[in-house]
Formats: C-alpha cells, structure tokens, sequence
C-alpha cells in the first residue's frame, strides 16, 4: 500500500467516526479528537511557545466542533481539523493584542508544521548522514515552504487541499514546492533530488 492509498484509508476511518458524531455519538467523538489531538497540538506550537494556551484552545474546539457538529460538513478531516485551530488562533491573537508568546503575526499566514516532522523523525531510530542533512535543510526553509512541504508530503494532500488550507491558489503551492525542492538540492550539493524526494515520500 502507497502513502496516498494509507492516508485516504485514514481519512475514510476519520470520516466514519465523524459521522458516529454528528449522530450524536460521544464516544467516537473522543476517538476522533485523540487521533487529531497530537497533530492539532504540534501545528500550534508554531503560533505559540505557551503550551496551556495551546491545551486550552484545543479543547475550546473540540467543544465547539461538537456543538456544531450538525452543522459542519467535511470531506477531510484531518485539514478541516487544522484550518479551524488555524483560524481560532489567530484569532485569539487578535483578541489579545499580540499578547501570545512567540507568535509573529506577519509570518502567521506562512505557519509551518515543521514540528511534527521534527516529531515523526525522532522516532526513527537510526539516522544516516545524508537525513540528517536533509532534515537540516527542511529547518532552513522559508516558513510557507516549510508547511507546503509538510502538507504535501508528510499529510499527503494534493496542491488543491494545499491550496485551501494555506490560502493561496494551486500555482503559488507548485511554485513553493519547486522552490522548496530546490533549495534542498543547492544545500546538499552531494545528495542527489531522488534521494532527497525518497526521504520526504517514505517519512
């Protein structure tokens, strides 16, 4: 099984449970917010260092989500899950007067997830020297870069998913990931684009 056939069964499980919800299912309500909850956490800490605040808004949105379940139509779970934390931060933020530790608010449009790479790649045992360098890399990307090349090859969406969670059209998603993919290749001059390709695709 490739990663997209994996993640489009994961989805389809996502899907269910929400169903089970919006029928008024609590339990698998719980199921499908632990399966979303380390994902949701890990995106946040780019708006934020302050990690109760991160706690408490997901929390705030599950329970909203729960409450308008009726109401909230989704196809993928996993991306309507993080353009609704994306979107009650900022406006947190907003409500606050730029009072939240460690959040730019210019380069909150161009959030990464870098640290759930970060998390997923520490899991691994073993690193060879050239992902070590590759995951060096990532960490010097631009921060719009960064997040195209997590959404596109680590959640596995498609430029138009891309698109719409990031809020810009398909082609400034392609122009981010040849931008990405080249910077990679210019910084590890020995390592070579299938290799570099390989290990975004199969982490």
């Amino acid at each position: 099984m490739n990663k997209r056939q994996r993640i489009a069964e994961e989805n389809t499980v996502l899907l269910n449970l929400w169903q089970q919800s919006q029928a008024g299912d609590s339990l698998a309500f719980c199921q499908l917010a632990d399966k979303q909850y380390r994902t949701l956490f890990n995106y946040a800490t780019n708006f934020t260092s302050d990690k109760e605040f991160i706690k408490d808004s997901i929390q705030d949105l599950l329970i909203h989500i729960w409450e308008k379940r009726n109401n909230i139509q989704i196809q993928f779970v996993t991306i309507y899950f993080l353009r609704a934390l994306r979107n009650q931060l900022m406006q947190e933020f907003r409500r606050n007067n730029n009072a939240l530790p460690q959040l730019d608010i210019e380069e909150a449009g161009e959030l990464s997830d870098y640290q759930t790479i970060e998390t997923e790649i520490e899991q691994h045992e073993v690193f060879t020297e050239n992902q070590v360098k590759v995951r060096t890399a990532l960490d010097d990307l631009p921060r719009r870069q960064k997040e195209a090349i997590f959404l596109k090859y680590y959640e596995g969406m498609d430029n138009e998913q891309i698109a719409d969670l990031m809020q810009v059209n398909r082609q400034s998603v392609a122009n981010l990931l040849f931008k990405a993919i080249n910077s990679l290749k210019v910084q590890m001059q020995l390592i070579s684009q299938a290799l570099v390709l390989a290990y975004l695709y199969f982490k």
